[in-house]
């Protein structure tokens, strides 16, 4: 599928795919947008609740590498160690990484590329508090012994791969996170939400970003 660059409101880069009439982010801001959901209701959230100082997370869908990048910041801001895995499917090629401007918007050119010249499927650390482990696979054929604090759950939406949104996807997941884990994701339509309550999560809906009323954010809690 063809995948070009487009411009969002924040002045960040995000990938469109024509066919299926998706981009990766919000046309209203790429960093914005992945601030909101999976830094700030996501493990902020979490570090506030409990301080933890090491995180095990798991992100469906690597994509651009903007989660993985923003993760790494707080990392090094809040000075908590962090696993981050990643499962994609589909890489984005090394042309298209370089034409992405999140390094440059952020100060943080090095660990963006080191983010993306990291080998797939071994363990690589990217800086002190920061570990990568990113997994070439589809979401259904992954398998870890791994558990998890967190969970970005950011997928493309359920217009485009409904197949991952599912009852039986979401009890995947559930059984991934340790008690008391938390799920964020972009989404909060209630057919997502009804999916995510029949595999076991508390379903909550947070304020969403900018050009969404809503996000979800599901706990583990037990």
């Amino acid at each position: 599928m063809k995948r070009h660059l487009q411009f969002t409101a924040d002045g960040s880069h995000t990938i469109q795919i024509d066919e299926l009439n998706i981009t990766y982010h919000s046309k209203h801001g790429a960093i914005q947008e992945s601030r909101h959901v999976f830094i700030d209701a996501g493990i902020n959230y979490l570090y506030q609740a409990k301080e933890l100082k090491q995180y095990q997370i798991l992100e469906m869908g690597f994509g651009t590498g903007l989660n993985a990048l923003l993760t790494a910041i707080f990392s090094d801001q809040m000075n908590v160690h962090v696993n981050y895995h990643s499962v994609e499917a589909f890489p984005l090629t090394a042309e298209e990484v370089g034409m992405l401007n999140y390094g440059t918007l952020l100060q943080q050119i090095s660990v963006f590329s080191q983010i993306h010249t990291a080998p797939w499927n071994t363990a690589t650390p990217i800086h002190p508090k920061f570990e990568l482990y990113k997994y070439h696979c589809e979401l259904n054929t992954f398998v870890t012994q791994q558990q998890f604090d967190i969970i970005y759950y950011d997928a493309f939406a359920p217009t485009a791969q409904p197949e991952l949104w599912t009852v039986e996807i979401f009890e995947k997941l559930f059984h991934l996170l340790k008690p008391e884990g938390i799920l964020v994701t972009y989404c909060s339509k209630g057919v997502v939400r009804r999916s995510m309550e029949a595999a076991g999560f508390r379903v909550t809906k947070p304020q969403g970003p900018p050009g969404k009323r809503e996000m979800a954010r599901a706990f583990k809690d037990h």
